[in-house]
């Protein structure tokens, strides 16, 4: 018995540690959730996605009038300025046909599907650059908008967005149950149309800069979501196009392998050297910060200021004129923000004491204007306070006022025996209140016959007149 304890504590020891197994159970468990929570070869629907992408390359007919109205819908948001408007624009065009086209011809080596579509890129290329021409050629349409500005350059986020908008792209369509908002959320985040439209209005003003940053932007754009469909087609194994002629299909597989090689290459060309731009743009910023919190004021400054290619850093700096000795500190503190073999350019006057002595008379008199204006607006605002409270005691006196001229003519009408008529107010108190009365004197002419009584109609009808509830008539 004893020996069977000894066992049974062996087994299980006073330790809370869970024996291998339970652990083994738990990763697995965890591992078996996640493959199926980030699966998606199940639900794929590889014939019927093949299909959906090559009916929707072709831009003849229906789809190339829905091309060229959205080309224009969306240049007119870019001319305004209005974001509602692009994105409208990207939602109804079909600008995204193409290029998955481009990206399935060479995941699965179907090299007519392959011709197709870079036929259709080319010929949706050149009608929407005709159309965004042809609308930003007349003059009251070349404004610089900052939605037109803002396709100039590509930007290394860019290529971001271009690789998971395509594969949330391609994801989406190969579902079997499609999801229309996922299909409109990338078109609108990847942005494929507004660089066409910039390209088109830098050939109409003949800018050429804005011209190649915009066509650069599409085309990074395009090969991005190509090669994420190129990526998603060969991770979901889709079936490989079959030949009979298994010469020519070794040939035509090795085409589209060295086209495939040849886009990821230049993909990750371009997106280093975009990389490589934005780290020494985000260097030479850091850089300059640095300088400005060291005291040196910097004018002008401008994001041109930074020119990657040719490795430099402009600045024009105002105030206290840079010694040699402090440019050669700055030079020398240039790779400890990454930035070797840069040059740095400082623009500075010969002598700005007079520029600096005028600058501070401007900012003393800004100020004392400041105050005058200040001073003035206390006054105005007391004149208006005096105003309104004079306006309110003419207005309470004018309504204790009777018209006694118009009341008078009234009463000679309506009393024929009256030959003269007076009025005054007459102040009284008991030592408790103070009372106004409205007092009236009225001359009768002799020949009235009964005073008393013409005396109590005046009463009545001055009371009623005037609206009064006490009033005093004497007669004279």
């Amino acid at each position: 018995m004893e020996k069977e304890n000894n066992i049974q504590e062996q087994i299980s020891p006073n330790s809370n540690t869970p024996p291998p197994s339970d652990i083994n159970g738990v990763i697995s468990s965890i591992y078996k959730f996640f493959v199926e929570l980030l699966e998606i070869r199940k639900d794929t629907d590889k014939k019927g996605t093949i299909e959906d992408i090559k009916g929707n390359i072709s831009m003849k007919g229906h789809t190339a009038w829905v091309l060229v109205f959205s080309i224009l819908i969306a240049s007119i948001g870019l001319n305004v300025s209005s974001t509602a408007v692009v994105i409208g624009a990207m939602l109804i065009s079909p600008l995204m046909g193409p290029i998955l086209g481009v990206g399935l011809s060479i995941g699965i080596n179907d090299i007519d599907t392959l011709r197709r579509s870079l036929i259709n890129l080319g010929v949706m290329v050149g009608l929407s650059l005709l159309t965004s021409t042809l609308f930003f050629i007349f003059p009251i349409f070349q404004n610089e908008t900052p939605e037109i500005l803002a396709r100039t350059a590509p930007d290394v986020r860019d290529v971001f967005i271009a690789i998971s908008g395509g594969l949330a792209l391609i994801i989406a369509i190969s579902r079997r149950n499609q999801q229309t908002n996922t299909i409109a959320g990338v078109a609108i985040a990847t942005a494929l149309m507004p660089p066409l439209c910039t390209a088109g209005y830098g050939l109409a003003t003949w800018n050429l800069a804005y011209f190649g940053g915009a066509m650069f932007l599409f085309t990074i754009n395009t090969i991005f979501i190509a090669l994420a469909t190129f990526v998603i087609v060969k991770f979901l194994r889709f079936p490989m196009l079959k030949y009979i002629n298994s010469a020519k299909r070794k040939r035509i597989a090795r085409t589209a392998s060295s086209v495939a090689l040849l886009v990821f290459a230049g993909s990750i060309y371009m997106f280093f050297n975009l990389f490589q731009e934005n780290q020494f743009r985000q260097n030479a910023q850091n850089f300059i910060n640095a300088i400005k919190e060291s005291g040196i004021s910097i004018i002008d400054e401008d994001a041109d200021n930074i020119k990657y290619p040719e490795k430099t850093i402009s600045m024009v700096v105002y105030g206290n004129k840079l010694s040699e000795k402090d440019l050669e500190l700055w030079n020398s503190k240039l790779p400890d923000y990454g930035l070797e073999n840069t040059k740095l350019i400082v623009q500075q006057g010969v002598d700005d004491s007079d520029l600096r002595h005028e600058v501070k008379n401007l900012s003393d008199l800004y100020i004392q204007n400041q105050k005058i204006i200040s001073s003035r607006d206390e006054t105005v605002k007391e004149k208006e306070e005096k105003i309104k409270l004079l306006s309110e005691q003419l207005h309470k006196y004018e309504s204790n006022q009777i018209p006694f001229v118009q009341i008078s003519k009234e009463a000679q009408i309506n009393y024929n025996g009256l030959s003269k008529l007076s009025y005054a107010r007459l102040i009284e108190t008991n030592f408790n209140s103070v009372d106004t009365i409205m007092v009236f004197n009225a001359k009768w002419h002799d020949s009235v016959p009964n005073v008393s009584n013409q005396k109590l109609l005046l009463n009545k009808w001055l009371k009623t007149r005037l609206n009064l509830d006490t009033l005093l008539l004497n007669n004279n």
